[in-house]
């Protein structure tokens, strides 16, 4: 895409979307957490745009789990598909973003944003952190700031 020299090309990330995974040779997740490979998280970050019509099954399945502890069956649902179409990323050891902040992440960032409609994102924002019978918290600001980098070196997939 040719821009006017001089013009900057800017695009504002809403939400970061983190796909978990913990590794299965480990017997539990708590197991997991304790080992510098247990943890995976795929890293999307989300734009406003056009709906993206396979992320509307989640939050479908969201109105049925929007407090803390509820569960709902959620099967034959293939994840890569929210994925934009390049796939380039950035790796690096880490810790996750919310207390106790264990360090047992391999994170994987993918370059390129996901799009999603307003509408999409004000549904993400219905969603809450207390449980059903506790005072309605919304499940928002729950990021930390820039934490140190201790080291870490961070590889990409892309030159």
């Amino acid at each position: 895409m040719a821009r006017p020299a001089g013009s900057c090309l800017m695009t504002l990330m809403i939400a970061p979307l983190h796909l978990v995974h913990w590794n299965p040779k480990y017997n539990t997740f708590g197991e997991a957490l304790k080992q510098p490979d247990g943890i995976a998280v795929v890293g999307i970050f989300l734009k406003i745009g056009r709906e993206k019509g396979e992320f509307q099954l989640i939050l479908d399945a969201l109105d049925k789990v929007k407090t803390k502890g509820k569960e709902v069956p959620f099967t034959h649902f293939d994840p890569s598909c929210l994925f934009p179409a390049c796939r380039d990323y950035w790796t690096y050891h880490g810790s996750f973003t919310t207390p106790p902040c264990e360090e047992c992440i391999v994170w994987l960032l993918l370059k390129e944003p996901m799009t999603v409609s307003s509408e999409q994102m004000a549904k993400l924002r219905t969603l809450l952190s207390s449980a059903e019978n506790e005072p309605p918290v919304p499940l928002v600001g729950n990021w930390r700031p820039p934490q140190p980098i201790k080291g870490r070196v961070v590889r990409a997939s892309f030159k």
